[in-house]
């Protein structure tokens, strides 16, 4: 049998939606590949394609910070909501947001060798882990330089944020329709701007699924392609900003959205979900489907 653990099964399992056991066979099938395991269950028609993770699994805050036309999105993880609450936490990562958009850093560890009134910022993080108590960690940031203006929205308290970049003047018209295209891709997390940045081995890879999973459906060869040509079609549409429907008004798309801003042109975006990809301790939760695994290979 493949070598893969209860941790494993769970992780699948809360990408896909499978049930339990479609893991667990999905694994033993894919010799313990969870990539591999997630693209089996796919194909047969168990699983979606896996949408980037919304599930909270670590404290602290995605922060925006804008200076002129700087913006800054940030991520500092704490271990606990108490924290991540108070005011030091907070004036700590408005600290370090302003260093990021003073030094446009080029990845966290040189933003953590960065000089910030004779001591680095990861010896100021240090200090004030000290006196909170906890440990801090700057996971991720971006930051912009526009060419025009820059636009922020964080949710709920900084759950999640977005970040966009716009060329042009900031008109009224170009601002409102920034905030609403942040407001949308925080609902939608478009994963890319355009088609054209989809490679072209994401979508063979994709074409592939799709077409086992229709044929394991019983659709004839000749039908499975042309069943399949729409289904990228829709991949398009639920992946890139531009082809998505605008959720206010699904009547048009992101692009003609972004037309009416007449003054303004969208170049880039990204948006962080706070503790995307991390794992929160959870005994219980390991513990009982430990057990569940174990009751499998009865």
């Amino acid at each position: 049998m493949a070598e893969f653990t209860a941790k494993d099964v769970m992780k699948l399992r809360e990408q896909t939606g499978a049930g339990m056991m479609d893991c667990k066979r999905a694994l033993v099938d894919a010799d313990g590949d969870m990539d591999k395991a997630a693209d089996i269950l796919r194909e047969r028609g168990i699983a979606k394609a896996a949408k980037r993770a919304s599930k909270i699994a670590a404290e602290g805050v995605v922060y925006a910070f804008v200076k002129e036309n700087v913006g800054v999105l940030v991520e500092v993880n704490c271990e606990s909501d108490f924290v991540a609450k108070g005011d030091m936490f907070k004036a700590l990562v408005n600290t370090v947001a302003e260093q990021i958009a003073a030094v446009k850093p080029a990845d966290v560890d040189a933003l953590l060798a960065s000089d910030m009134g004779g001591k680095t910022v990861e010896t100021f993080i240090q200090e004030q882990i000290g006196v909170i108590g906890e440990k801090i960690s700057v996971r991720r940031f971006s930051v912009y330089e526009a060419e025009g203006f820059v636009e922020t929205y964080i949710h709920m308290g900084g759950t999640m944020g977005v970040m966009l970049d716009f060329a042009g003047a900031a008109s009224d018209k170009a601002k409102e329709v920034a905030h609403d295209v942040a407001l949308h891709v925080a609902f939608a997390k478009p994963q890319y701007m355009t088609a054209a940045e989809v490679s072209a081995e994401t979508i063979e890879k994709e074409k592939a699924i799709l077409t086992q999973e229709v044929i394991n459906e019983g659709k004839p060869a000749n039908i499975a392609e042309k069943i399949v040509l729409g289904k990228i079609k829709k991949f398009y549409e639920e992946n890139c900003l531009m082809d998505q429907k605008f959720v206010k008004d699904d009547k048009m798309t992101i692009a003609q959205l972004l037309a009416t801003a007449k003054d303004a042109t969208l170049k880039r975006f990204c948006f962080f979900v706070r503790g995307e990809g991390l794992e929160k301790k959870s005994e219980d939760l390991s513990e009982e489907v430990a057990k569940q695994v174990e009751a499998m290979k009865k």
